[in-house]
């Protein structure tokens, strides 16, 4: 097992990408924290981790309030005395176009998406330098790399991220931390699969394998990046994304 052992927070885990992450980390032997806003939304993947006989925390965060997040670092580390590996996967959208986007639509998405990323990373970065080391893994998108149409503020983040990613590994890494973040395409989560058929093919044809990805797809690539089988990469921007950009 990759992870056997490890100590791993995954933010925005409910569902999804997270959820998958959380399962896959388990599998891999971590020790799982999982957050969301509201206890509730974490209930379906805590009692999936527990069937596996994982070790387990919940806690009720959300990102942008710095409080929470100390609080939730505060109690896993007198819990399990250390944090090895962060994921920052909470995040939100609110497209519309440049011209029709409300202010208070792009402050929210910056909020969760770029300072959420960074009050997170900052709270569990000081606990890692004082346990000698870890990992922080970033979500970004080929949105933030490539733009998208009616995505301004979901775009100016994911790109943000990518940009703190590479100065963080910059900043970190004679203290022992490895920071990457990866860029998924279009991943089949509960949000996508509300989309009409047709956008779905539309998104599959954009794609050289003629497929949409799939959660474990991108939690795989978390969990390789998490392991030691990955100690020399750091500051790194991971797609994943069937060859859609190319």
């Amino acid at each position: 097992m990759r992870l056997k052992d490890k100590v791993a927070i995954v933010t925005g885990a409910a569902r999804g990408i997270g959820k998958e992450t959380a399962l896959k980390f388990a599998k891999e032997g971590a020790k799982v924290v999982v957050s969301n806003r509201g206890l509730d939304t974490l209930n379906e993947v805590v009692e999936e981790l527990k069937a596996m006989k994982a070790e387990v925390l919940a806690y009720d965060v959300d990102v942008v309030d710095r409080n929470q997040i100390q609080i939730m670092v505060d109690d896993v580390m007198k819990q399990w005395s250390k944090i090895d590996v962060l994921v920052n996967n909470a995040g939100i959208t609110a497209d519309n176009q440049l011209l029709k986007m409300p202010e208070e639509d792009f402050d929210k998405v910056i909020n969760v998406n770029l300072k959420g990323v960074y009050s997170c990373s900052q709270i569990v970065a000081k606990a890692m330098v004082e346990g000698g080391g870890g990992v922080i893994l970033n979500a970004s998108s080929v949105v933030g790399i490539y733009g998208n149409f009616g995505q301004t503020n979901y775009a100016a983040t994911k790109w943000g991220v990518i940009g703190m990613t590479k100065t963080w590994a910059k900043e970190l890494g004679r203290k022992g931390i490895r920071v990457n973040a990866v860029a998924p395409g279009f991943i089949l989560t509960p949000m996508t699969e509300k989309m009409p058929d047709k956008v779905l093919d539309m998104m599959r044809g954009k794609s050289p394998l003629g497929l949409l990805g799939e959660p474990e797809d991108i939690a795989n690539a978390y969990a390789f990046l998490a392991s030691d089988e990955a100690k020399f990469i750091t500051g790194t921007v991971l797609s994943v994304d069937g060859g859609v950009v190319l």
